[in-house]
């Protein structure tokens, strides 16, 4: 994933090369620190347990590092360290005061029973502190995290300071009882299904009546799903990590969704077949939305994929050669730095009602929301026809340059 990251970043470069220096460009190559801390918290079997955990600011010249935590068994400092960098140019390109930052925790959040799981998010927090501040690094949640871990992380930031609650934004996607924002959860979902019609609309293709395959039913995927039916979709596939159903005449949402609620996967709902998890990315579609990990369209499954638009709900799950085929084949890509930036622009607007102690409407939030990601998919799109260039290359393009603004504004020290 970070060959990837930086593959992107290199192309990139290129088309930039007259506007800025190379000393410049190189400077937002490699992250400004990552660090590795082992936990040992004492779990409820009486034993202390040992977990790693990662940490990487990999651009604050913007403002704070902003990023999730991962938690899951095989995430990795490479990993943290790609997704911290894609996390700079998602805020660069979505316009928020925003770095990239991310932490990973290596552990499996479905073995570990809710207590354990506060236990563990406790001690990392614990860890963590010198870097969790609403001025350095504002985490939030990600695959394997939710908003009661970051609950956790604002009543344990708040307890070592000796105060009822904390003064500033130090985490988002809380609970809306703790200062957290109403849509916050469903922002990242909600802004794939606006890019996805804007990308349909500028195809002279309408929504309504549109097919589509979701790779993942976690909370962006779901959320997507959801939010495209609303618009008059129709959801066609779905996967999860234990299976992957279809139906051609479409979904069932409301009932899928149940389902899932009962049984925590999708496998075995009747309204649909099992077909295997690759085969569900290449089966006739619209729109394909890959919401789930890394590196899962690549150069063996791109050129059989029949979607005309791939939407990324999920971060970086497109290499650059599978890139390279789609393109070719006239597909069109909305790049996850846009695609799937509603979750940190709403966490900007939860940072903010946090820091001025104001409170904003559901309905405010997902007004501001649809405008933003209609407004930078616009600008993007602008962009690629003006330079004749991918939806991805073009968002690059102008995450790259706001990033090396601020660090020319800023001056050649320290």
């Amino acid at each position: 994933m970070l060959d990837h990251a930086l593959a992107n970043f290199d192309q990139t470069v290129r088309l930039l090369r007259n506007e800025f220096s190379p000393d410049l460009l190189l400077k937002m190559r490699e992250p400004k620190e990552r660090s590795e801390m082992r936990l040992s918290p004492e779990l409820s079997d009486g034993k202390s347990h040992s977990y790693r955990a990662f940490i990487v600011h990999h651009n604050r010249a913007l403002g704070a590092s902003k990023g999730g935590i991962r938690m899951t068994p095989n995430v990795t400092i490479d990993e943290v360290t790609a997704l911290a960098m894609e996390m700079t140019w998602k805020c660069a390109l979505i316009g928020v005061p925003f770095g990239g930052g991310k932490s990973g925790i290596v552990a499996d959040p479905e073995k570990l029973s809710s207590r354990d799981k506060e236990t563990l998010i406790r001690s990392f927090t614990r860890n963590a502190q010198r870097h969790i501040h609403p001025l350095v690094y504002v985490p939030a949640p990600d695959m394997g995290t939710n908003e009661r871990d970051m609950g956790h992380i604002k009543d344990a930031i708040s307890y070592s300071l000796g105060q009822a609650t904390t003064q500033g934004c130090y985490v988002t996607g809380k609970p809306v009882i703790m200062g957290g924002i109403p849509g916050r959860r469903e922002a990242t979902g909600r802004g794939v299904a606006i890019t996805t019609a804007a990308a349909m609309k500028t195809l002279g293709r309408d929504l309504k009546g549109a097919t589509v395959i979701v790779q993942g039913f976690g909370n962006v995927g779901a959320v997507a799903a959801q939010a495209l039916a609303e618009l008059g979709a129709r959801v066609t596939g779905i996967s999860d990590v234990h299976a992957a159903i279809y139906n051609p005449a479409g979904l069932n949402l409301p009932a899928l969704t149940a389902y899932v609620r009962k049984n925590r996967s999708i496998a075995g709902f009747a309204g649909a077949r099992s077909v295997s998890g690759a085969k569900l990315l290449t089966l006739p579609c619209d729109v394909l939305v890959p919401a789930a990990t890394g590196n899962q369209i690549t150069k063996d499954n791109a050129g059989k994929i029949q979607a005309k638009v791939i939407a990324e709900g999920a971060n970086g799950p497109t290499t650059p050669n599978a890139d390279k085929i789609l393109t070719q084949r006239g597909v069109t890509v909305i790049p996850d730095i846009l695609c799937n930036a509603g979750g940190v622009f709403v966490s900007y607007l939860e940072y903010t009602q946090e820091t001025q102690q104001e409170q904003m409407t559901e309905t405010e939030v997902r007004t501001r929301l649809e405008q933003r990601m209609k407004d930078k998919f616009a600008l993007v799109r602008q962009t690629a026809q003006e330079r004749k260039l991918p939806l991805r290359q073009a968002a690059m393009v102008l995450a790259v340059r706001n990033v090396a603004s601020a660090l020319e504004a800023r001056g050649s020290l320290p």
